[in-house]
Formats: structure tokens, C-alpha cells, sequence
């Protein structure tokens, strides 16, 4: 086991009665004016915004509406949430969404008090990826779409639209001070949404144990109860909205994948998402269906690199999938876990290929030549794999 230094500061109140706490986390912060963030109509038409805006109110504060955060949030919709913020004097941001509303408002609320011109915080924060310095405004989340785990850490992962470039970083100041789960908010989130994020659930998984060191490590061991909940959970979810237990599970699996709990020990080698990031900067896709596009490709060319590369991806076959070992090479066994999450990724309707996506063959070059290669993998890959990679997945 790899050494390791754990923070989180969040308070999660996970359940039914969390949104009501909102109120309380409030008056104790002293919040005075409240941006409370959102996306689409879905906030306002579902009851939410206003649950959430009792809540301000009874906290005896002003509230301040930041609308529009689109599903893969863009630097200027952050420059635009911090001049508000400054304009209207805000003294605590609130996201009510899912994932892209969270990386989105972090940034806000950075960028509101370290308020350096769009190219500046881009360099500082994207391209050089500077250390935070200056206390951010405090943050409360209310989930209401799983996947991302955002909730439970200070990434923020935003496109840079005039160099389409996608990316972020996990700083523990702009971590959440609260976070709201309550997997019934969950229950409306359209049925293509919700394979999305359980599917980019599964991939923080996946990506935290296919990496070194492997063996007897205990984050492995919780990698696989965890991922095995959330293969389990979501056809259970998408048969039934209203299943309360399935959607608590995959919603706190989503919360452990990336609340830094799951990682400690381990390298967490995130390459196939920076490949499925630069995809999304080019086509602005759905960050969960680009990475079902190319995560069982991408499996298929690290999975034999190395003596630790057939372990863990043999183990992955018998501990998640129950595939049993026996008569099988070390290969033909790791391949078979590789096919069982294939025919899974189909069967729930999360498959499409980077061609359904809007990759054009033009963008191939591009997006391979966009792409950082990790030295924490499995197996190390180059800009010419990265490529084949993408074209294996059109």
C-alpha cells in the first residue's frame, strides 16, 4: 500500500430528511445572500429550487439564482457566476444539481474571491494547477443526480472552449462544507441520465483499481463491494424509479468513489478519463457515455502488460463478475471480466460509439495529439495508442 495523506471536511447528511439541514448550515456559516446554482428547468419544475429556497429563507437570507450551468460547465459560465457573485455581494454559493452544477459553482466560488482575469485563473488554476491560497467562498451541495461524487471533493473539471481543453483538479479547499444526499431527489432524473452517472461511478472505480500497487490491498477490497453494487443497483434503478434502496446504494457508492476514501493507497490512474475529457471537449458528449464509448477498448489494450495488469484484471473477473477461474490462462480469464462489463455496459443502455457521439474521424488527430499520458498506469500509454484507442471506439 502506496503512502497516503487523507482529508475531507465535507459534512454529507444522507436520507430523506438532509435537505432540511440546509437551514441550519446556513445561520451557522452566517450566510447573509445565498447564490443558490442550478442547470436546466428540471430544479424549478421538480420542487427542489424551492424546497431549497425555504430553506435560505428560513435561514434569514437573501437569495441570488444562478441558472444555466450546462452539462460539461465552461470556463466563461464560471468567469460569469464569480462577477455575479461580486456584483451581489454573496457570502455562500449553494449548488443544487448534479456534478457539472458542483465543479461549476467550486470554481465560482474561487473564482469570486481569487478574481484574476479569465485567461489568468485558467493558467493559474488548468495549466499550471497552483495550490489555492485564499479561502474560497463556503459551498453547500444538494445532490440531485449521482455519478460524478463531486459532493465529496474539490475537484472541478471545466472546458476551456477557445482551446477546447477539458480539465480540473482535486483541491481540498474548495471542497463542499455540506452536502445534501437524498436518493429520492434522484428519482426524476431521466432514465439516459442516470445510466450516465452510474456509469462514470463505475469508471472512478474501476480507474482507482486498475492501478499499482495490486496484491492484498484494502482499498481493492472495497473497490470490488462497491463496484459489485453498483452493477447490481442500477438495472434495479432503471426497472424502478422509486427504488428507494437501489438508488441509496448507488448514490453512496458514487459519494465513496471519489470522496478520496477509496483511493488512499493507491496511484488512482485516471487515463481513460483524460482521453474521455479531450472527447467531451470536442463534442461537448455526455461525460458517462463517452467513457462507456472507450473504457472496454481502452481495458482491452492494458490488460496483458504486465504480470500486475493479468492479476488484477483476473481478479476483477472472479470478485465482480464471478467468473470462475478455472481452465482459464491468466489472459482468457482477464478477458472475460472485460467482456462481462462490455455485455453489461450494453444491456443497461449505456454503449454508444464515439461516431453516435459526434467524433468525426477529422477530430482523431486532434483529440489524440490534446491527450496527456499518465505514467501512473497499468501500462503507459503513447499518443499513437491513444489514438488507435479512439479509432477502435468509433
Amino acid at each position: 500500500m502506496n503512502n497516503f495523506v487523507f482529508e475531507n471536511a465535507t459534512r454529507f447528511y444522507f436520507g430523506t430528511d438532509g435537505i432540511t439541514h440546509v437551514a441550519t448550515e446556513l445561520m451557522a456559516a452566517g450566510a447573509m445572500k445565498v447564490m443558490v446554482a442550478f442547470g436546466g428547468a428540471s430544479a424549478k419544475r421538480t420542487g427542489v429550487f424551492a424546497q431549497v429556497a425555504t430553506q435560505v429563507a428560513a435561514a434569514g437570507a437573501e437569495l441570488v439564482e444562478f441558472g444555466g450551468i450546462m452539462a460539461n460547465p465552461t470556463l466563461a459560465k464560471v468567469m460569469e457566476g464569480a462577477e455575479l457573485a461580486r456584483a451581489e455581494g454573496v457570502d455562500y454559493v449553494l449548488a443544487v444539481g448534479g456534478g457539472s452544477v458542483m465543479d461549476c459553482c467550486k470554481m465560482v466560488a474561487l473564482a469570486a474571491v481569487d478574481a484574476l482575469p479569465e485567461d489568468e485563473f485558467w493558467a493559474k488554476y488548468f495549466q499550471r494547477f497552483e495550490p489555492v491560497t485564499v479561502s474560497p467562498l463556503p459551498l453547500g451541495i444538494v445532490v440531485t443526480a449521482t455519478g460524478t461524487g463531486s459532493e465529496g471533493n474539490g475537484g472541478g473539471v471545466i472546458t476551456n472552449e477557445k482551446t477546447k481543453v477539458k480539465t480540473g483538479a482535486d483541491r481540498p479547499a474548495t471542497n463542499s462544507r455540506f452536502a445534501v444526499i437524498d436518493p429520492t431527489l434522484t428519482y426524476t432524473v431521466p432514465q439516459g441520465q442516470k445510466i450516465s452517472g452510474a456509469y462514470d461511478s463505475l469508471n472512478h472505480m474501476m480507474e482507482e483499481y486498475f492501478s499499482l500497487p495490486v496484491g492484498d490491498v484494502l482499498a481493492d477490497d472495497l473497490l470490488e463491494a462497491a463496484m459489485g453494487s453498483v452493477v447490481r443497483n442500477l438495472p434495479k434503478a432503471v426497472a424502478n424509479p422509486e427504488d428507494y434502496q437501489a438508488h441509496a446504494n448507488l448514490a453512496w457508492a458514487s459519494t465513496l468513489a471519489e470522496n478520496r476514501v477509496l483511493k488512499c493507497g493507491k496511484q488512482t490512474c485516471f487515463q481513460l478519463h483524460m482521453i474521455e475529457h479531450q472527447v467531451g471537449a470536442f463534442t461537448d458528449c455526455v461525460h458517462g457515455l463517452g467513457l462507456a464509448a472507450i473504457a472496454c477498448t481502452y481495458y482491452r489494450h492494458i490488460f496483458d502488460a504486465s504480470d500486475a495488469a493479468l492479476f488484477q484484471f483476473g481478479r476483477f473477473a472472479t470478485n465482480v463478475w464471478g467468473i470462475s477461474p478455472q481452465g482459464k490462462t491468466a489472459s482468457e480469464l482477464a478477458m472475460a471480466g472485460i467482456d462481462a462489463l462490455d455485455a453489461w455496459t450494453r444491456e443497461v443502455g449505456a454503449y454508444r460509439t464515439l461516431s453516435e457521439l459526434g467524433v468525426t474521424e477529422d477530430m482523431l488527430d486532434p483529440i489524440a495529439d490534446s491527450i496527456v499520458c499518465l505514467p501512473s498506469s497499468l501500462k503507459v500509454l503513447d499518443r499513437d495508442e491513444v489514438r488507435a484507442i479512439l479509432a477502435e471506439s468509433m
